[in-house]
């Protein structure tokens, strides 16, 4: 390989690399994995016989989309190992040039959530449909099927998506209920905070065995009051909070001194917070942080 080949190459596969790695992190819930299944794709990249390519972001595109495919596969046999709820990874999208420069569909907690629960065939359908536009035709491509049934897959996982959440508030109404749930969570105020909660609302704390971090979903308005009441009066001693926009609707960071305890952000629809989600697995919020 001459040396003109090779920036070639490099240069190609920088102009795409943004939406390879909005693909791989919307398949895999992980940053880290995200970044390290792009590099393989890169080095693939080198390697391969580039004359044969005709169309460099497709072939990009879905030798970024089978490995995820085969990753999302041994990732859930490794999360059975997980202890507690897995959530996904928090990325700052105000500051991430890669996910900055794509759409930002399939990207919220809630819905990458959900997607946890496809097939992950047809959470790749999904994502290159929703969350990139891809013709039903190149998704076929893609996954070695055919248009038809991939429409069925994008059918599917979108009923799923759409009946499993309620319609979300608007952005600016999101900021505003994270940041007073968290006024109500420091002053352990029972009533300011149930008054905050859909009837069904779900505490989930992602720590992975981490110490004084819950295993299990808290559920209902009255008992995640309590649950929340519960570690006011000691835990948000001394506790700093940084807004930022993480995965395109605003997060707070907590920090006690140079500590970053988690990342806090919630879902929310008209009938209130519908999830509280503490992301307080030091290895997944290091980078927020």
């Amino acid at each position: 390989m001459s040396l003109g080949d090779l920036d070639e190459a490099t240069q190609v596969f920088t102009q795409v690399r943004p939406r390879l790695f909005g693909i791989a992190y919307r398949m895999l819930g992980s940053a880290a994995e995200a970044e390290d299944l792009v590099q393989d794709v890169w080095v693939r990249w080198q390697t391969y016989d580039r004359d044969r390519v005709d169309h460099p972001a497709a072939f990009l595109a879905t030798t970024t989309t089978r490995l995820a495919i085969n990753n999302l596969q041994s990732a859930r046999v490794r999360r059975e190992t997980y202890v507690g709820p897995w959530l996904p990874e928090p990325i700052d999208t105000g500051a991430d040039p890669y996910l900055g420069a794509e759409t930002g569909n399939a990207l919220e907690f809630a819905v990458l959530m959900l997607l946890e629960k496809l097939t992950p065939t047809e959470r790749a359908a999904y994502v290159l449909r929703e969350a990139f536009d891809y013709p039903y035709g190149q998704i076929a491509d893609i996954l070695g099927s055919n248009e038809p049934a991939v429409r069925q897959l994008v059918s599917r996982a979108r009923k799923h998506v759409a009946g499993e959440r309620k319609a979300p508030v608007s952005t600016t109404a999101q900021r505003e209920l994270l940041a007073t749930f968290i006024s109500a969570a420091r002053s352990g105020d029972l009533a300011a905070l149930e008054k905050l909660f859909a009837d069904e609302v779900a505490s989930i704390s992602d720590g992975n065995g981490a110490r004084q971090v819950s295993r299990r979903a808290v559920v209902g308005a009255a008992r995640v009051a309590r649950y929340i009441a519960a570690f006011s009066a000691w835990w948000w001693d001394g506790v700093e909070v940084r807004f930022i926009p993480a995965n395109g609707q605003t997060a707070a960071v907590l920090h006690r001194g140079d500590e970053t305890l988690a990342v806090l952000t919630i879902d929310a629809s008209p009938d209130g917070i519908e999830q509280v989600l503490w992301m307080m697995n030091p290895e997944k919020i290091a980078a927020v942080g």
